[in-house]
């Protein structure tokens, strides 16, 4: 929604259409209803959600998303000869192969590239998804069509940010819990000279 808005009053047009919007939604019920299916890191005791690090995973992910995706539209709108009409299509792809791809980027604290691995029903429907969602963006059903070279080239983009996303994630978690291990040291050793 942030990219829509910011897309719209820099430009002055719609970055994707209302049809494009509603084939996102189907396109990502799939992978959505599988994800309880999902093979994850299981904690053998019950698991007390720190808000504080969820909320800042999400919220870094998601800006850098909006990022890429302006990165992409400057890209797209100042370096090529294509219509509005290509320009939405190519966003669109690019929403629905990053999307997914965040799915596994989010999905563990670990790399992406490390186990538990997702499970084959999470993989199958995200791989699904993605050939429909190409075979729209090429045939141009319900859409304006565009290249099988733009669409390679829109996979390469969101597979080289896909290693971005998930190396900030690293980052980002390993700076949370330094700042949680400084912090109970801190109150070890306010506790202890209080005791003392």
């Amino acid at each position: 929604m942030l990219f829509m808005v910011t897309a719209i009053l820099i430009y002055n047009f719609y970055p994707i259409t209302a049809v494009m919007i509603i084939l996102l939604a189907l396109l990502n019920d799939l992978p959505i209803l599988t994800i309880a299916k999902d093979n994850t890191w299981l904690s053998p005791t019950p698991v007390r959600w720190d808000m504080r690090k969820v909320l800042t995973i999400a919220s870094v992910l998601g800006v850098l998303s909006v990022a890429e995706t302006f990165l992409l539209l400057i890209i797209a709108r100042n370096h090529s000869h294509l219509s509005i009409d290509q320009l939405q299509t190519i966003i669109f792809l690019k929403l629905a192969v990053a999307g997914h791809l965040t799915l596994f980027v989010a999905r563990t604290r670990n790399s992406f590239l490390v186990g538990p691995y997702p499970a084959p029903i999470l993989l199958f429907a995200i791989i699904s998804t993605q050939i429909i969602a190409a075979l729209i963006a090429g045939f141009g059903w319900f859409v304006t069509p565009t290249s099988w070279e733009y669409i390679g080239l829109i996979w390469a983009y969101c597979l080289f940010w896909v290693f971005i996303d998930d190396g900030l994630k690293l980052l980002v978690y390993r700076h949370l819990e330094y700042r949680i291990q400084r912090h109970s040291r801190f109150l070890g050793q306010l506790k202890g000279s209080l005791h003392s």
